[in-house]
């Protein structure tokens, strides 16, 4: 059976590296991205189980990421995760399949995952 596949997305490195260190100890074959247009390419290029995407971007933020995500693949699963709690209320975030307050405790991450992707 091959891994599942995750894109990770967030501008901060420091992030991006806890949660692929986390997820791949999970067995999940993870992919970063930095930004929502390295994102976009990454997706045109290799199809993902699952997208963890952060809002807060520089250039172009997770909720635009996010609409044109679903614009080349309506059916790509998406977490939107941030340390922004209050955009669990915004509408555009209700495209997703979840919504996770960010932390370095990954517990919730790693439970909507499963969740998600039934596992």
């Amino acid at each position: 059976m091959e891994p599942i596949r995750i894109l990770l997305v967030d501008d901060e490195e420091h992030i991006r590296l806890l949660f692929k260190e986390e997820l791949e100890e999970e067995g999940y074959d993870i992919d970063l991205a930095s930004n929502g247009f390295e994102a976009l390419d990454k997706l045109r290029n290799r199809p993902f189980d699952l997208i963890v995407l952060d809002i807060k971007m520089p250039g172009m933020d997770g909720i635009q990421t996010l609409n044109e995500i679903k614009k080349i693949n309506k059916d790509q699963r998406v977490i939107l995760c941030s340390a922004y709690g209050e955009f669990k209320q915004d509408f555009s975030s209700w495209v997703s399949d979840a919504y996770v307050v960010k932390s370095a405790d990954t517990k919730e991450l790693k439970d909507t995952i499963k969740n998600i992707l039934g596992v």
